[in-house]
């Protein structure tokens, strides 16, 4: 089983994200361990959004489009409504979603981040969660909606908002024990 403290994470977001949903699962798997990296679409610095206004800025460590998925044993996709919406519309994204199912590596999304997992096709035949108000969305992809704080199935990792944070952090250091999950390459 993979330990927490080898394990390399990715975390794709821009402008707009929910900051805590950034920043508690970054310094969380940081403080388990995890090398954790931050990647936009420009490989420059962005803002979150927190609550009801525009948050802090968070360093990037590198352009999505040059990460590389065989590098990484993890992907997390914070919410936020305009993150998740910039971001399914970007080929580079969708390529690394992909790509990252496609390995069996854990994918864990949160809020309205399961719209990049319901743009890659990853949700058919599975169990998951959201935000309320993408329900349908996520209904529509084929999933089984739960609402519960964290859903984790064959790698997927859904929660529904910032206050289901520390089951979400919790299931991702699970999942990456567990190691790869082949099993599901037929979602990607």
């Amino acid at each position: 089983m993979p330990s927490i403290a080898d394990a390399r994470i990715l975390i794709i977001a821009t402008n707009g994200f929910e900051q805590s949903e950034l920043e508690v699962p970054r310094d969380r798997l940081r403080a388990a361990g995890a090398k954790v990296e931050v990647a936009s679409l420009d490989g420059r610095a962005i803002k979150g959004w927190d609550k009801k206004d525009w948050g802090r800025s968070v360093d990037v460590d590198l352009r999505i489009g040059d990460a590389d998925p065989s590098a990484y044993d993890a992907l997390v996709i914070p919410g936020g409504q305009i993150n998740p919406d910039l971001l399914r519309v970007e080929d580079d994204v969708l390529k690394l979603v992909r790509r990252f199912l496609a390995d069996g590596r854990v994918v864990a999304a949160i809020c309205h981040g399961p719209w990049l997992l319901v743009e890659a096709d990853a949700l058919r035949g599975r169990k998951a969660t959201s935000y309320h108000s993408i329900r349908r969305d996520v209904e529509n992809a084929g999933a089984t909606w739960i609402d519960q704080e964290v859903v984790a199935d064959r790698g997927i990792v859904t929660s529904r908002s910032p206050a289901d944070l520390g089951a979400f952090v919790t299931k991702i250091v699970e999942e990456i024990r567990e190691g790869r999950h082949r099993n599901r390459s037929d979602a990607a």
